[in-house]
């Protein structure tokens, strides 16, 4: 895996928290398609509200509506890999949002692995 540095493209798709693939979180489809893939890294935020396309405010203030809360997966790295990751978004994401923009790699760091 390398290390972006510099000019890369962030990759930002808004689900809702309840979004299924075969009996899995959409969320976690894309994080670990983006892991085999060897994307730098991805990273899933749960929302406490929001509305999207169907004008339904979804929040953590009503019981009824806490179910299915908005979601963000953040995926960064360079334009090439992020732009030939998205055809897997196709049969995933089926309602919500994807979005690209330019954005620029100061640092990227982690932990080491223990073995």
């Amino acid at each position: 895996m390398t290390r972006p540095t510099g000019r890369a493209l962030r990759l930002t798709i808004f689900i809702g928290e309840s979004d299924l693939w075969h009996h899995k979180p959409v969320y976690a489809e894309i994080v670990h398609r983006a892991h085999a893939a060897g994307l730098a890294g991805a990273s899933v935020f749960r929302g406490i509200e929001g509305f999207g396309a169907s004008s339904l405010i979804h929040t953590q203030r009503l019981l009824s509506l806490s179910e299915d809360l908005p979601v963000a997966i953040v995926v960064v790295d360079d334009e090439k890999r992020v732009r030939d990751f998205l055809p897997q978004l196709d049969e995933l994401v089926a309602d919500g949002l994807v979005m690209l923009d330019d954005c620029e790699v100061i640092r990227y760091g982690g932990r080491e692995r223990a073995e």
